[in-house]
């Protein structure tokens, strides 16, 4: 005769985080109509094989990634795009993400995924891209990435911007507002909340300064991406507005409620024939690859964040689980907890440099 079944539930820390994320990032205001955010993976705790108290925050979850967590025994990965956006009829080894998703399963770690939560959310990743162009957050020098030279004569291989360590700065006189604002109700406190952001400068600013604020903001000192009005230069265009978007913003930007185009749209990107458009109305387009508008606040926002407020819960989490957990006393008994960004995730583009 079979004994009283164990439940099965995930560690007491990865409960913590997934509080954490929670307080910070308020599923509901997540883009409902297509994004899958929340708790996508929840693995099973063994007390006799425990993970550290630690979560990875990337952006993609890679099989580079999934490899990073399992040797480093994290807990969580906090990944902010959605490994999973559609139901699912199998999980097998044939397909890749899959395949990353059981054996981070069989390893005890759990994936987090906030995705357009943290965009909406007042001081998320809008807000940050937002702070990068009115000069809010200055980048450190030390921060900018040297180009790695191959072989090749001609060309130098391909890097992959890293964000810069910033700090407080201050920033060009402007207005802040938000696109589309999310529909009630928002958590207390977040009233500004939803999709987008539209910046409004007091004095239209040189498109030169702007894009060299972007730059040196994401960590992108090679190039920029760059689409203007065939009738116009660089040099001499001013900037009273721009619309910011992380990821692909064209489904934000360009469906204003007001139907006014913003001077600059600044996302990561957008359809050929969307920037033809755009420029056409004599706007003009900066889109640095999806992820690379988005990587940076992994490192200057919500690294900090996400360790502070862990920290908060899984000391409230042990003071209430360890009297009452006979079979969690080691878990509850370990004190560390750590948020770490992970440095093998990048987005699919580099840039390769052909030297003169």
């Amino acid at each position: 005769m079979s004994g009283p079944v164990s439940p099965v539930s995930s560690s007491p820390f990865t409960r913590a985080v997934v509080s954490s994320m929670r307080k910070l990032y308020p599923e509901s205001l997540a883009e409902k109509s297509f994004d899958n955010t929340g708790l996508l993976l929840e693995a099973p705790f063994h007390p006799e094989r425990r993970q550290k108290n630690s979560v990875l925050l990337a952006i993609d979850l890679t099989k580079a990634v999934a490899d990073e967590a399992i040797g480093r025994k994290d807990s969580v990965v906090v990944a902010y795009h959605p490994i999973i956006f559609r139901g699912l009829k199998s999980l097998t080894l044939n397909d890749s993400q899959q395949q990353s998703l059981l054996r981070l399963a069989a390893e005890g770690i759990s994936v987090y995924s906030p995705h357009t939560a943290v965009d909406a959310t007042p001081g998320g990743m809008a807000d940050w891209l937002c702070d990068i162009v009115t000069g809010a957050i200055a980048p450190t020098s030390s921060s900018v990435p040297a180009i790695h030279r191959s072989s090749s004569q001609q060309y130098s291989q391909p890097i992959h911007p890293q964000p810069s360590a910033v700090v407080p700065a201050s920033p060009v006189p402007h207005a802040r507002s938000t696109i589309h604002p999310s529909p009630p109700p928002v958590p207390e406190g977040m009233e500004s909340a939803g999709m987008g952001r539209l910046v409004t400068f007091d004095e239209p600013q040189p498109l030169t300064a702007v894009i060299d604020r972007i730059g040196k903001g994401v960590g992108y000192p090679s190039g920029i991406p760059i689409a203007i009005p065939q009738s116009a230069s660089v040099d001499t265009m001013k900037i009273r507005t721009v619309g910011v978007c992380p990821g692909s913003g064209s489904g934000v930007l360009l469906k204003t409620p007001s139907g006014q185009v913003p001077d600059l749209l600044f996302t990561g990107e957008m359809s050929h024939h969307e920037t033809l458009a755009t420029i056409e109305r004599g706007s003009v387009v900066v889109a640095l690859a999806h992820s690379n508008t988005e990587r940076g606040y992994l490192h200057a926002v919500m690294q900090q964040k996400l360790a502070e407020t862990v920290k908060a819960e899984w000391e409230s989490a042990r003071q209430e689980g360890s009297a009452t957990d006979e079979g969690l006393k080691e878990a509850y008994s370990d004190i560390e907890c750590s948020v770490d960004v992970s440095e093998r995730d990048r987005d699919p583009y580099g840039i390769m440099i052909r030297q003169a």
